[in-house]
């Protein structure tokens, strides 16, 4: 029996491509994040809702692979609004999106209500930090893809995912460039080659997109790492010698300077060095940390004595 596919809201990405059937989740032996359909009850639980609890659901079909975008936000009702505009305001029609908020109590509820008809999952409740929020929307995501724009950060243009899905993908990692948003200057920046990749992520986190498939075996290393689980997985991803990966030279995100690896850039280092050395206990890798170690404590002192404009624009002169 064919699964009607209709429309509740042509304006928006998460509104045109519904259907009423509960997709069917499966679960293997060998995934290490147990895919479900809603979060289990929890007693730290302060809300949740959007369409699924309507029962309005999505699939992958044939020509336009389902994209599960996915927001973690904590406190971040000043910028959540923006982020869930790019979101909504795509021009593809096939997109489910998912908002974990880890128990706010500035008002972001309240900017989440406001966007109910428009957000496929929500959740507020008590968790144990910005990965452990994001493995259990993995959990629940039921997309062919995953992407995560945390509050703040935002799709470039509105044409970007069409863009970067218009042909059939046979990868199974995508991403992009990015642009950083500083205090009075953007400035785009592109994607490393993935052999640098020991120095740490060699593209923007939130300018990629994961087979769902892949991100249930590589769940963020919540409890270890603070500041770096992502950089753990897909290290870990892109040295297992049978990753599949796909540049694409769009820019696909715009991200603000100050998250949460930026503003602890030292812990953030020392967890990156520690990660590397884990495969590779090598002496160059020790002296690259060191030296990296270095070159922040000195354009981090010069940040603290300049003002943040005469900052900038050294950025935009290198």
């Amino acid at each position: 029996m064919k699964t009607e596919i209709f429309t509740l809201d042509s304006q928006y990405s998460t509104t045109r491509c519904v259907i009423r059937t509960q997709p069917i989740i499966e679960n293997n032996p060998e995934d290490k994040i147990h895919a479900v359909l809603f979060l289990p009850e929890n007693l730290e639980r302060k809300a949740e809702g959007g369409l699924r609890t309507q029962g309005y659901f999505k699939n992958t079909q044939i020509d336009k692979p389902l994209i599960s975008v996915i927001t973690v936000v904590f406190n971040g009702a000043e910028y959540l609004e923006q982020t869930i505009n790019s979101v909504i305001g795509q021009t593809y029609d096939n997109v489910e999106y998912i908002i974990i908020d880890g128990g706010s109590t500035d008002g972001t509820l309240d900017v989440i209500k406001k966007y109910e008809g428009q957000i496929d999952y929500w959740v507020s409740e008590e968790d144990k930090g910005i990965y452990h929020a994001m493995n259990k929307a993995i959990s629940i995501a039921t997309g062919e893809w995953l992407n995560f724009m945390n509050s703040g950060d935002n799709f470039l243009e509105n044409n970007i995912l069409k863009s970067v899905f218009l042909n059939n993908v046979q990868s199974e990692l995508i991403y992009g460039d990015h642009e950083i948003r500083y205090e009075t200057l953007k400035k785009t920046v592109k994607a490393k080659e993935i052999f640098e990749m020991f120095k740490g992520i060699p593209f923007c986190h939130q300018s990629m997109f994961i087979s769902k498939n892949i991100q249930l075996s590589y769940p963020y290393q919540y409890e270890k790492y603070k500041f770096s689980a992502d950089f753990d997985f897909i290290f870990n991803y892109l040295t297992s010698n049978k990753y599949s990966v796909l540049y694409t030279n769009f820019v696909i995100s715009s991200v603000e300077a100050k998250g949460a690896s930026n503003k602890n850039i030292y812990t953030t280092i020392r967890e990156n060095q520690s990660i590397v050395l884990n495969k590779f206990d090598a002496y160059w890798v020790r002296i690259y940390y060191r030296v990296r170690l270095v070159e922040v404590f000195f354009r981090e002192t010069i940040k603290l004595v300049l003002p943040e404009r005469a900052v900038d624009f050294v950025r935009k002169l290198i």
